[in-house]
C-alpha cells in the first residue's frame, strides 16, 4: 500500500494521514486515531489495520508494509457483502420469530 492509498475508504483517510498522526500526536489508545478524520468510525474494516498500524509505530516506531490498494479494496467489499448479509438476515429473522408467537399470546388473552 503507497502511502496515498486509503487505509479508511469511508473517509478517505490515507495511509500518510494516519502515519503522520501517530508520528507526531503519538496517541495512547488506538482509538484516537478517529481524530485522524474519523479514521475507523465508518464501516469498522479498517480497524484491524489501525490496530496494526498503532501497535507497530508504538513497538517500532514505524509502519511495516499492508496489502496492496487493490488487495485492500477488494478485501473490504468481501468483507461488506459479508457484513450486509448477515445483519440484513438477523432483524428479519428475529421478527418472523417472535411475530406469530405474540400473535397467539394477543389470541389467548
Amino acid at each position: 500500500m503507497n502511502p496515498d492509498d486509503e487505509v479508511c475508504l469511508c473517509f478517505h483517510v490515507s495511509r500518510r494521514k494516519i502515519e503522520n498522526y501517530l508520528r507526531i500526536e503519538r496517541p495512547s489508545r488506538v482509538g484516537q486515531l478517529s481524530e485522524c478524520f474519523g479514521a475507523g468510525t465508518g464501516c469498522g474494516w479498517c480497524r484491524p489495520y489501525l490496530q496494526r498500524m498503532f501497535d507497530q509505530a508504538s513497538e517500532h516506531g514505524s509502519v511495516e508494509p499492508m496489502p496492496t490498494a487493490e488487495q485492500y479494496a477488494e478485501m473490504r467489499q468481501k468483507y461488506l457483502r459479508k457484513r450486509d448479509h448477515s445483519s440484513g438476515d438477523s432483524p428479519d429473522d428475529n421478527r418472523s420469530s417472535e411475530g406469530p408467537s405474540a400473535e397467539g399470546d394477543s389470541e389467548r388473552r
